[in-house]
């Protein structure tokens, strides 16, 4: 039994998810401090008066929290534009394949193929004549 649950943690990668999940939340932990410590007191001088998180709509018995509510938007934002740009500095997408159509039937193909892998047509007649 424990080797069969040790085959499903490997085979399902919830090893991998696991160690995804902790160092998300470290990661977390330092964006968060880094939102808070650089980022949002320029944003408390751009905006006037620094009691804005504080900020309340009361409706009869109701109170809503718009400070905080936006404070919570603000830091999304700046957290989500942070992380985006982290990841576009160590995630590299890959080179677009070039790609043509197959004149018989319609199916996008590698510009260097000489069959297509769908309909098996010889490409290179074509490729000849044009």
């Amino acid at each position: 039994m424990w080797h069969e649950f040790k085959a499903f943690l490997v085979s399902a990668n919830v090893l991998a998810l696991a160690i995804a999940v902790v160092i998300g939340a470290a990661l977390a932990k330092v964006v968060a401090a880094l939102v808070a410590d650089f980022v949002m007191p320029i944003v408390a001088v751009a905006v006037p008066g620094g009691d804005w998180r504080t900020a309340t709509w009361n409706v009869g018995p109701f109170k809503f929290l718009l400070g905080d509510f936006a404070g919570a938007v603000i830091d999304f934002l700046i957290i989500g534009f942070i992380v985006w740009r982290l990841s576009k500095l160590f995630i590299k997408t890959a080179p677009a394949v070039a790609v043509r159509t197959c004149p018989y039937c319609r199916v996008a193909i590698d510009e260097a193929a000489s069959r297509c892998p769908h309909c098996t047509s010889d490409l290179t007649l074509i490729r000849a004549m044009t």
